[in-house]
C-alpha cells in the first residue's frame, strides 16, 4: 500500500566534500539559500517534497514528505539479497533497483543495495547508496565501516578517516577501526624510499 510519510534526511558536509552538493555548502557560507536549496532538492530527487531545512555549518537537516511503498520495498529487498547470496546478481541487482523505485529514502534497502555492490567491488556505487541510507537515519557501525572501506578503495584517505573516527565514537573498543588507523598512521611515519640516481649508460668501446 502506498504511504505519505515524512522523514528527516541529513546531509552532512563531510560526505560530499568535493562533489556537486557539496557546493551548496559553500553557498550557504554566502548566504545564497535559495540557491542550497536548489541544489539539495536536485540531489533528492522529485519524489521528495522539502518541508524545512535547518542550516548548520557543517549539516543541512531536510525535513521531507514522499510517497512510498514501504512494506513492499522491505520485501523485494529481503528476497533480492537472499538471490544475491545465491550468486544470481544480476537478477539480484534488478529486484534492488525495483525496491528503490517503491521506496527511495528507506534506509535499510539503501543499505543493502550499498552492501551488495560493495561485496560485487563496485565502490563508487556503494558508497552512494551506503551514503543515502546514512541521510536517511542509517549510522551503524556496519554501515560506517563499510563507508571507511569504499573510501579506501577509491583512494579517499581524509573521507575514510573520518567514517574510521565516527565509529570510534559510537564503539571506542573497535578493533577494525583502530587497526585501519594504525595502519595509516604507520604509513605516514614511514621514512620515504630514498631516490635512486639515475644509472649513466656507457657504449663499450
Amino acid at each position: 500500500m502506498v504511504v505519505r510519510r515524512q522523514q528527516k534526511i541529513i546531509l552532512r558536509r563531510e560526505d560530499h566534500i568535493g562533489e556537486a552538493l557539496g557546493i551548496a555548502f559553500l553557498e550557504m557560507a554566502g548566504g545564497d539559500n535559495d540557491a542550497m536549496l536548489a541544489r539539495v532538492g536536485e540531489y533528492l530527487g522529485p519524489k521528495a517534497k522539502i518541508l524545512r531545512a535547518d542550516i548548520s555549518r557543517d549539516l543541512i537537516e531536510v525535513q521531507i514528505e514522499s510517497r512510498g511503498w514501504h512494506d513492499e520495498a522491505q520485501r523485494l529487498a529481503v528476497a533480492a539479497a537472499e538471490l544475491y547470496q545465491k550468486g544470481a546478481k544480476r537478477n539480484a541487482t534488478a529486484m534492488f533497483r525495483e525496491a528503490l523505485e517503491l521506496d527511495p529514502f528507506n534506509a535499510q534497502v539503501l543499505r543493502q543495495v550499498g552492501m551488495a555492490l560493495l561485496g560485487d567491488k563496485q565502490y563508487s556505487d556503494a558508497l552512494a547508496n551506503l551514503r543515502r541510507a546514512r541521510e536517511a537515519g542509517d549510522e551503524s557501525v556496519e554501515l560506517l565501516l563499510a563507508m571507511a572501506r569504499c573510501a579506501s578503495e577509491l583512494a579517499r584517505k581524509s573521507t575514510m578517516v573520518v567514517y574510521l573516527k565516527r565509529v570510534l565514537e559510537i564503539d571506542p573498543k573497535n578493533f577494525s577501526a583502530r587497526r585501519a588507523l594504525r595502519t595509516l598512521e604507520r604509513k605516514e611515519r614511514a621514512p620515504a624510499s630514498p631516490a635512486v640516481p639515475p644509472r649513466t649508460l656507457r657504449s663499450r668501446p
